[in-house]
């Protein structure tokens, strides 16, 4: 490697390292930072296999984009509703306290998982790291704190939505497809389960 590479090299990490520090405080601040120079360099390495797809797995894949785009706001709304209700119950130490030990566990070996592989960890917050089936654990498990917020449900009406949308979410976190009623179904338990809030 000669030094002009080594000067790209070093320019590229330095601009890594901005870019980084930029998203965590976008992130603190919840504003969503548009595409990187690094995101859209990397999009012109593949764009010759990208254009491999065919015609219809592009159609696909942008309808279920909506989808996912809707799941992954609803999902961590749930976080965000479960970290206030929680911390306003025990502001210094909800998560053990709170936090059923199996799903802390396992938030803790997500976490370490990502620390093992040496790639950038997606949030300091363990709650984070849980999966959708561990966040309707945690309610569940602290019923006598959050029943007041589900003013329209049981526990059992809220287990049964968050069991559905548990089901719903799996084509559509694991890239396959979700038919017409299957839309409707997940719009609908949507809309049920801020239903159960209002």
């Amino acid at each position: 490697m000669n030094y002009s590479d080594e000067k790209v090299k070093l320019f590229l990490l330095n601009n890594l390292v901005v870019e980084s520090a930029l998203r965590t405080t976008l992130s603190e601040h919840q504003i969503e930072a548009e595409q990187t120079v690094v995101e859209k360099a990397a999009d012109d390495l593949i764009s010759g296999y990208v254009s491999q797809f065919d015609s219809r797995s592009k159609s696909r894949a942008k309808r279920m984009a909506e989808h996912y785009e809707l799941f992954h706001m609803l999902e961590n709304s749930i976080r965000q509703l479960i970290t206030a209700t929680l911390k306003e119950s025990d502001p210094i130490d909800w998560w053990t306290k709170l936090v059923p030990e199996v799903v802390r566990t396992n938030a803790k070996k997500n976490r370490d998982r990502e620390v093992n592989e040496g790639i950038s960890l997606r949030s300091e917050e363990l709650i984070e790291y849980t999966n959708f089936g561990e966040l309707g654990e945690i309610i569940k498990s602290n019923w006598s704190i959050f029943g007041g917020i589900f003013s329209r449900g049981s526990i059992l009406a809220v287990e049964k939505i968050m069991a559905r949308l548990n089901t719903l979410r799996a084509p559509i976190a694991h890239s396959g497809g979700l038919s017409e009623d299957e839309v409707l179904r997940l719009k609908l338990t949507v809309r049920d389960w801020f239903k159960l809030m209002e």
